[in-house]
């Protein structure tokens, strides 16, 4: 018995030694052969580094700054029990998707500002399927981004668009539900005890105010241009309309929370003056108030926890995403320019409306980040190259909601399993929407 146990101890330290020489030689091979100093490989390098230098530019102070103080305050603010209720595994299943297919709609984010917001309300006890739901309709139903689809590509594939999304944020719910009852059913028994009487020691009414502000914060700060005079004139007002309801948050925090309204107004002071000295840059004011709010709160011990969610939050999401959104650049490049894959190879192989063609375009789309709006201008110049549109509508309907950034966070919060399960269920379904539409509407 003690000769198997050291030869087992031998074991484990040898195959350990082994996984380790393998890592090693595996890098130094890789380096070794490094195509560098090549024109295709240098580019993709640069566009790897301009992906992720505009990412972090445009989507980590406007879109994830906020979205993590969301899901800060969802974990600390929202009753467990609340959430059980209306979103939980045993909730009724019409109630909780429509709940969170409707409240991802509200949001219009991309794929990787939802994610705080997803690990928010399914950590705090959301059932997966209603999880699942919420997670797609934020990015994939997103209205502006279907009025432009059907102005710019035709009436007809942004109608296609819209009620695709709709109907892949409820089935995709409803198998993630399906596959993984009896694991969702034990989770219901371990979330739900001891938060049967758990309730707010605020209003019901003034923790919705107090949501509602922080996510018009979020929208209205990531207003994007679009070729509309309603929007535009939206767009025009953005920074205004952000700032109002920053100034409605922080009355409610010092009516509700009690917060001190001198530190409050000396934070509004500094966000002020810095907007008027640096007027080309409106994110740095709006980083310094996100700053200002949680260095506020992390003073306060009663609002402590709200900074350490969100930190805790950031700390496991942000660093996924930019390698993420890294390795995406580096394969397919940012829009209008190529990376390691040349763009006419990709062309080519959705030029029509094959199965194939639709596999591959519905496989790329979710590989692929895209930014609110960005997906449409990508499709026109590929149908302009000749792809069909079946595969434009697949990777319509796989590309806003999925990408590898956004595939690295959620494998943290679901697991392995789960993510694979769930970006095949996207994919499978894209690609059948995709063909449906480009051999059958069109034959």
């Amino acid at each position: 018995m003690v000769m198997y146990g050291q030869l087992l101890r031998l074991y484990e330290s040898n195959r350990r030694e082994g996984n380790l020489l393998f890592l090693m030689l595996a890098a130094f091979i890789a380096i070794y052969f490094v195509p560098a100093g090549t024109a295709r490989f240098d580019n993709a390098v640069l566009e790897a580094v301009r992906l992720t230098n505009w990412y972090a530019r445009e989507h980590v102070i406007l879109c994830l700054l906020p979205a993590f103080l969301i899901a800060g305050a969802m974990a600390v603010y929202i009753s467990q029990g609340a959430v059980m209720r209306y979103l939980g595994p045993d909730a009724s299943k019409p109630v909780a998707f429509s709940v969170a297919s409707v409240s991802g709609t509200l949001l219009a984010v991309c794929s990787c500002t939802v994610l705080p917001l997803f690990g928010g309300i399914y950590k705090r006890g959301a059932g997966l399927g209603a999880a699942i739901a919420f997670l797609y309709s934020g990015p994939a139903i997103n209205v502006m981004a279907v009025v432009v689809t059907a102005k710019v590509l035709g009436a007809e594939i942004g109608i296609a668009r819209a009620v695709g999304a709709i109907l892949f944020a409820l089935v995709i719910g409803t198998l993630m539900h399906l596959i993984y009852r009896r694991e969702e059913a034990e989770r219901s028994v371990k979330s739900s005890r001891g938060f049967e009487g758990e309730s707010s020691d605020r209003p019901m009414g003034v923790i919705v105010g107090f949501f509602a502000l922080m996510v018009g914060i979020l929208v209205f700060a990531n207003w994007a241009a679009a070729d509309s005079e309603a929007w535009m004139a939206v767009y025009e007002w953005k920074w205004p309309i952000t700032a109002v309801l920053a100034a409605l948050l922080a009355v409610l925090l010092v009516w509700r929370w009690q917060w001190p309204a001198y530190q409050l107004l000396l934070l509004a002071g500094v966000v002020v003056a810095v907007a008027w000295l640096v007027p080309a840059a409106p994110e740095l004011p709006f980083a310094i108030g996100i700053a200002g709010l949680m260095i506020i709160s992390g003073l306060r011990e009663q609002d402590r926890e709200w900074a350490a969610q969100s930190w805790d939050f950031a700390k496991q999401i942000l660093p996924l995403l930019l390698a993420g959104v890294f390795v995406a650049g580096f394969a397919l490049g940012r829009p209008g320019s190529e990376g390691i894959i040349p763009s006419q190879w990709v062309a080519a192989a959705v030029g029509d409306n094959s199965l194939l063609s639709t596999i591959l375009a519905s496989f790329l789309g979710a590989l692929m980040y895209f930014s609110t709006l960005t997906e449409v201008p990508i499709v026109e110049a590929l149908m302009g190259a000749g792809m069909g549109k079946g595969p434009a509508l697949a990777l319509l309907l796989a590309g806003p909601a999925l990408s590898l950034p956004n595939m690295l966070v959620i494998r943290t919060i679901l697991g392995t399993e789960k993510t694979l399960v769930y970006c095949a269920l996207v994919v499978v379904m894209a690609t059948i929407t995709g063909y449906v539409y480009g051999n059958i509407w069109h034959a």
